[in-house]
Formats: structure tokens, C-alpha cells, sequence
């Protein structure tokens, strides 16, 4: 139940969110019955769809071929949606500023206009003061004041000449400026009631400003994740590791992420990068796949060629528990890692753990930190290979002197790093708890959109120093 009422919520806010982008991209820009129009609504509705279908189709078993074919267009839309949002969320506070500047502009026009046609003869001071209040002046306010003088033949003669035209013109003339006067005043106090191809310029200026900015993000994100993982060095002091193991190299990567997008290629650029580092150990830290062993198994042979002199080993994350995690950890024994499923293993100087993820709980398969730590020498110091952080509390309680791991992306899409914060302990990075170092990747692929804002995909090499040495 509380599944389907969070699903409904998600699909509530996706629908809002898609018809506030069709407005503002699609409703405010252009004309009704036009083609951008039509062409706009049906992307409104299509883009959702292909988005839906690709977060949905490998859960239920699509065809590998149809997973692929959704994959690339519904993914990134999620990314393009994001920050095409975010853009025009700025874009909001932009625009009654552009309305204000350009009603101020074209009142400034008009009332040049108007003084222009106004100059040949100067309106009399009773004219402008009359005028300014919005009012036409009287005739009698248009003579100059001036003592009365007695009354002549010619003045009881009926006048026949017309009225004096240069006068008439200055009324007019002034009558029109502060029309226009009024009309900037209007229009700043409340420049959302602009003329209507103003508001049209201004929707097409944010508009186009904010795709430009949304796609370029999107665009630079995609680039982060398709030109593979850079390398990162860490050096983390270990109290009770020998000064024999002092500088024991840990290449350490999480979140490959196989799949239906980050295939067989992805696969050799991340192999390539970890051997050039020439470790002495290599620690796969889960989440490899996503995905079945049918489909996706040819995309993770290039694993078979890691070097390192003390081996590879695996973990298993959430994802392969969503792919078929007893498969999966069969597969990669045939590629040469070695899973610790709860198990350890003695290397020169400390001891290597490793715990299932707290996925596999519904399988009867999660972590058992006692099966894997429960009866180690506690003078010999350990490093422990988990794929969420969140496991720390029990790492600490178990003595371990490091704990390696990843899952969290480093928040992947900015501002998912503020989210992330909420639900683990450590987003990325180094950091202390008590007596235990947890170090978190950001990972090496992407999971949903191939998209990374704001946190670069990363192997790191993690160099273990003695302080004895």
C-alpha cells in the first residue's frame, strides 16, 4: 500500500513538473494550432513515456534489445528534465525584470515620439500644468491674464477667422505624453499585464536562455561519464598495520554499473584505467551490474584482464540483488575476483573482509559482520569491503581500521548530493568514526540517466600507510 501511494506521488510530480515545463518551453512561446506547437505537446507526452519505459522495462523483463532502444532517449530526458527545470525556475526571477526594463523602453520611445511632434510651437504654462493632471485646459486658461480694456467696434464684430491651430496642436500634443507617461507607470507597477508581443519576446528570450543553459549542463554531464572514470590517490594511516605493508596500493572502484547503456566499452576503459596504476589489490566494491548474466555477461568479460599482485576481489551491492546476485557472483569467480560473501581473507600485513549488501536481506543473503569479522586476531589490522556506507556503526563496533565503499555516486546529479547527505553517513571522501576510517567512491558509471553534474566518476587508489614506518 505504501508503495502504490508513494508511486502515485512520484507520478503526481512528474505530471506537474512536465506541464509546467510544456508551458513555459511550448504554451508561452508559441502560437495555437501551429506546428512547434503540436510538435511540442506530443514530445510532452512521448518523453514521459519512453522515461517510464526505460526505469520500468528491465524490472519486468523487456527484451534486452527494447531495454536498450528506451534506454538512451528516456534516461536523459530525466536529466534534461531536471536541469531545463532548474533553468527556468532562475528563469522566473528573471523575467518581470526583462518586462519591467522593456516597458520602461518603450514608454521611453513613445514619449520621445510625442515630444518630437510637439516642438514647433511651446505650449503655454496653463497648458502643461492642465495637461499633467489629464485633463483638456479651458480656452480662457490659453489668454494670458491682463487688465480688462473697454469693448471696440471690432470686438462686437461675430469672429469669422478659424481657431488658432498652433495652440489646439500643443493640447494634443501634450494630451499624448502623458498618455504615455501613464502607461510606463502602469506598466511597471505590474509587468506581468504587458502587451502581448512583449510578453511573447520575453517568454521566447527566458525560454530560449534556459534550453540553452538545461541542454549544455545535460550535454557536459554525459561527456563526465562517457570519457570513463579519472584516477584519484588517497593516503589513509592505518595504527596497527606492520611497516612491511606500508604502501600497500588499494584500487579501489564501485558502481560500474553495466547495463543497458554503459556496455562492454565502458567495461574496458575502467579495466584499462585500473591497471595503469599497477596495484597490489584490486576492490570491486558492488553495484557492477544491471542486469541479467544472459544479457549482460560478454559486457563484463574485460574484468578477466585486472592485474594486480594480490588479486581482485568483489562485493555484492543493491543492484545485484535486482539482477540475480547468485548468478552474478558465480560469473565473476569465472572471470578470475574473488567474492567475500561474510567471508575474510589473510593478506600481508592486515586482513581483507567482505560483507553482502544490506539488499540481500530479502533473500536471507545480507550482511553478517560476526560470520566475517567475529573471530579475527583483533592485533592484526583490518580493512573491510561494503558497498554502503550506512554499515559503518557495525564496522566500528567490530574493530575494523577501514571500511571501503561506495554506492552513493557522490550525489551524481547536482543538487542529488544534498539528498544523499540524508541518507548516508558519508556522501564521498574520507572521514573518521571513532577508532574506523570510512573511505566512500563517487563510483565509475551512472546509474539512469549516463549523466554526472557536480561529481566526477572516479577509481581511486587508496595507499595504506603504517605508523611505524
Amino acid at each position: 500500500m505504501v508503495f502504490v501511494l508513494v508511486a502515485l506521488v512520484v507520478l503526481a510530480l512528474l505530471a506537474s513538473v512536465h506541464r509546467y515545463v510544456w508551458r513555459r518551453f511550448v504554451g508561452d512561446t508559441t502560437a495555437p494550432g501551429s506546428t512547434l506547437r503540436r510538435v511540442g505537446t506530443v514530445a510532452a507526452f512521448v518523453l514521459p513515456l519512453l522515461s517510464l519505459g526505460a526505469m520500468t522495462s528491465g524490472r519486468i523483463g523487456a527484451p534486452f534489445w527494447l531495454q536498450q532502444v528506451l534506454a538512451w532517449p528516456g534516461f536523459l530526458w530525466l536529466a534534461c528534465l531536471l536541469y531545463l527545470t532548474l533553468a527556468l525556475l532562475v528563469g522566473e526571477v528573471v523575467r518581470p525584470l526583462l518586462g519591467r526594463v522593456l516597458a520602461r523602453r518603450d514608454a521611453a520611445a513613445a514619449a520621445r515620439t510625442a515630444a518630437g511632434t510637439g516642438t514647433s510651437v511651446p505650449a503655454a504654462e496653463g497648458t502643461v500644468a492642465a495637461t499633467a493632471n489629464g485633463t483638456r485646459p479651458r480656452t480662457e486658461e490659453l489668454v494670458p491674464a491682463g487688465p480688462p480694456r473697454p469693448a471696440t467696434p471690432a470686438d462686437r464684430t461675430p469672429a469669422t477667422a478659424p481657431p488658432a491651430e498652433p495652440e489646439a496642436e500643443a493640447v494634443r500634443d501634450a494630451e499624448a505624453a502623458a498618455r504615455a507617461e501613464t502607461e510606463a507607470k502602469t506598466a511597471a507597477a505590474a509587468p506581468g499585464i504587458a502587451h502581448p508581443s512583449r510578453r511573447l519576446f520575453v517568454s521566447r528570450v527566458v525560454g530560449g536562455a534556459a534550453a540553452a543553459a538545461g541542454l549544455a549542463t545535460v550535454g557536459y554531464g554525459t561527456h563526465n561519464v562517457l570519457s570513463g572514470p579519472s584516477v584519484k590517490r588517497v593516503t589513509v594511516p592505518l595504527a596497527r598495520l606492520p611497516r612491511a605493508a606500508h604502501g600497500f596500493r588499494i584500487a579501489v572502484v564501485s558502481d560500474i554499473h553495466i547495463g543497458p547503456i554503459l556496455g562492454r566499452a565502458h567495461t574496458r576503459r575502467i579495466v584499462d584505467t585500473i591497471n595503469s596504476t599497477s596495484p597490489d589489490m584490486v576492490a570491486v566494491v558492488g553495484d557492477l551490474v544491471d542486469g541479467s548474466v544472459a544479457d549482460l555477461g560478454s559486457a563484463a568479460e574485460p574484468l578477466a584482464g585486472l592485474r594486480a599482485r594480490h588479486g581482485s576481489f568483489f562485493v555484492t551491492g543493491n543492484h545485484e540483488y535486482f539482477s540475480g546476485a547468485e548468478q552474478w557472483v558465480n560469473h565473476v569467480r569465472e572471470l578470475g575476483l574473488i567474492p567475500l560473501e561474510n567471508a575474510r581473507v589473510e593478506l600481508g600485513g592486515f586482513d581483507l573482509a567482505g560483507v553482502n549488501d544490506i539488499a540481500g536481506e530479502t533473500e536471507g543473503q545480507g550482511p553478517d559482520f560476526v560470520r566475517a569479522l567475529g573471530d579475527r586476531d583483533r592485533s592484526r589490522a583490518a580493512v573491510l569491503l561494503a558497498h554502503q556506507p550506512v554499515v559503518i556503526h557495525d564496522a566500528v563496533e567490530h574493530g575494523v581500521d577501514l571500511q571501503l565503499s561506495g554506492h552513493t555516486h557522490g550525489g551524481q546529479l547536482w543538487p542529488g548530493n544534498y539528498l544523499a547527505e540524508l541518507a548516508n553517513p558519508t556522501v564521498a571522501g574520507l572521514e573518521r568514526y571513532g577508532d574506523t576510517q570510512l573511505f566512500v567512491s563517487r563510483g565509475a558509471g551512472a546509474w539512469g540517466p549516463p549523466v554526472r553534474v557536480g561529481a566526477p566518476a572516479d577509481i581511486t587508489v587508496v595507499q595504506l600507510a603504517s605508523r611505524q614506518a
